[in-house]
């Protein structure tokens, strides 16, 4: 029986997971690479020096996985995940599929992961990338102080959408600096991306984009429904990585050094801060890193008991960190 499924493998979240699978030296013989559809001989990278065979979703066999991980559309999901279920395997779900069901809890290893034990169905949902990056840090403030009020800035880069729109932010740079035009090269975005930012992330929901209800939702499933959120999304002419500008409101005061103190004992945050030229991080410093990271603490003396901070990451390979890290913990449910 193979160790893990990870479904949707030729990019973002899934290829991620390949990659620290392999770094984590688990044999390739433990993994299966799926897609929704996948012509014979299709391969995919494993590591630096093999490659993997992608499988076609149609006609495969659940039954010799033990955890499958559905980093695909939520359409995709939806259709695969009851046969996945119904063959005994555990799912982590990070398409979206299966938020707000009931008997589904939204976890992030290290702040609710407990309710992996009551995840009856052997089936748990993770958040967003970016709504991911925002709450680890915040996992040892909202237990010791309580977060009660989140106001968030996401300038995402353009893997928020896939490769399409990597190529897109490529080629209009490139068309910019031949003089060329640039009018049938908008496939993806409305405006420009190159050497732009559109304030726009996902579709519209209302007033809301699907980004900016996500942070809404999900920061309130697994920090609390009491906990009011107001997130602004921006999509910057970036390939890799998330970077936000993040205010915290907590139920009781917390000073600036305390919240500096915390935020450096989560594992898998870095806090480099420094008040000086360069005494941060950028998302450039951070594409292909495992953690995230904090820089700009301060006190946010706009409210009674509140602290800001800049926090970017390699938005995929973080959340695949997470995800593994849930993956293990599944996998000893009984």
């Amino acid at each position: 029986m193979k160790k893990i499924a990870v479904v949707g493998v030729e990019e973002g979240i899934g290829r991620e997971i390949l990659n620290l699978l392999a770094e984590q030296g688990v044999k390739s013989g433990e993994v299966a690479a799926l897609e929704p559809r996948s012509a014979l001989g299709n391969m995919v990278s494993f590591g630096e020096e093999e490659d993997i065979d992608i499988l076609g979703l149609d006609g495969f066999d659940f039954k010799t996985v033990r955890t499958v991980v559905f980093a695909v559309s939520a359409d995709v999901a939806k259709k695969y995940i009851p046969a996945a279920l119904s063959a005994g395997a555990k799912i982590i779900d990070c398409s979206g599929a299966m938020q707000g069901e009931a008997d589904v809890p939204m976890v992030v290893n290290g702040i609710n992961d407990a309710e992996i034990a009551g995840a009856k169905r052997g089936i748990i949902a993770v958040p967003a990338p970016e709504v991911m990056q925002m709450l680890i840090p915040l996992q040892k403030i909202h237990r010791e102080y309580g977060v009660k009020r989140l106001v968030i800035s996401t300038y995402a880069s353009t893997s928020f959408y896939g490769r399409p729109a990597m190529d897109e932010l490529f080629n209009q740079t490139r068309r910019i600096f031949m003089n060329e035009t640039l009018a049938d090269d908008k496939a993806v975005f409305h405006k420009q991306i190159a050497f732009n930012v559109i304030p726009h992330v996902g579709d519209f929901i209302g007033e809301e984009t699907l980004c900016e209800w996500a942070f809404n939702a999900q920061s309130k499933q697994v920090l609390g429904s009491g906990v009011k959120v107001h997130a602004n999304c921006a999509v910057i002419p970036a390939f890799i990585g998330s970077a936000q500008f993040i205010n915290v409101e907590c139920g009781k005061e917390i000073e600036v050094d305390e919240a500096r103190r915390l935020i450096k004992n989560v594992p898998g945050v870095i806090v480099f801060d420094k008040q000086t030229d360069g005494g941060y991080v950028t998302l450039n410093d951070v594409q292909g890193e495992n953690d995230i990271y904090v820089s700009r603490l301060r006190q946010d003396n706009s409210v009674d008991s509140g602290i800001s901070f800049w926090c970017v990451a390699d938005n995929m390979r973080a959340t695949a960190v997470n995800i593994l890290a849930l993956a293990a913990q599944l996998e000893k449910q009984a």
